[in-house]
């Protein structure tokens, strides 16, 4: 049994109250991405101080929560890019961001290419992936270093 399966086994209440705390945190983000949301204002959904929901964010997760935030407005924007209705600028907005060049670096970092690029380009290949699979095909991927 490897070791993250055996720590699994013996989740003590405490540990379990704290998951779902998290796992309430993380639903907020997903739900209310587009609003500005702060650490603070999330940990407070999770009824933890901020370094202390940034800790234990980071170890549920693998990811810091505003890593975690801002990886959700990039799938969103990737989603409005290639629907071609609307300006970098207006989908920056749509998704939360109020930098453009912040959003702008974000995205070119998780996606790999500009979403100016990315708007322009043809998305036919994802025409035919059922919408069960699209998610995590167009989901950006962390690179880790």
């Amino acid at each position: 049994m490897s070791e993250r399966a055996a720590r699994l086994v013996h989740v003590t209440p405490e540990e379990l109250a704290n998951l779902a705390h998290l796992r309430r945190a993380r639903d907020l983000m997903d739900r209310e991405y587009a609003r500005p949301l702060d650490v603070a204002e999330v940990a407070r959904t999770a009824l933890m101080s901020t370094a202390h929901f940034a800790r234990q964010f980071r170890a549920a997760y693998g990811e810091t929560p505003y890593s975690y935030l801002m990886t959700r407005r990039i799938e969103r924007a990737k989603l409005l890019l290639r629907q071609g209705e609307m300006s970098v600028t207006e989908v920056c907005m749509a998704v939360g961001c109020s930098s453009l060049g912040s959003f702008s670096a974000r995205f070119t970092q998780l996606v790999g290419q500009t979403p100016t690029a990315y708007r322009a380009r043809s998305h036919s290949e994802l025409e035919t992936v059922p919408g069960c699979l699209a998610k995590d095909i167009t989901r950006p991927a962390r690179k880790s270093y």
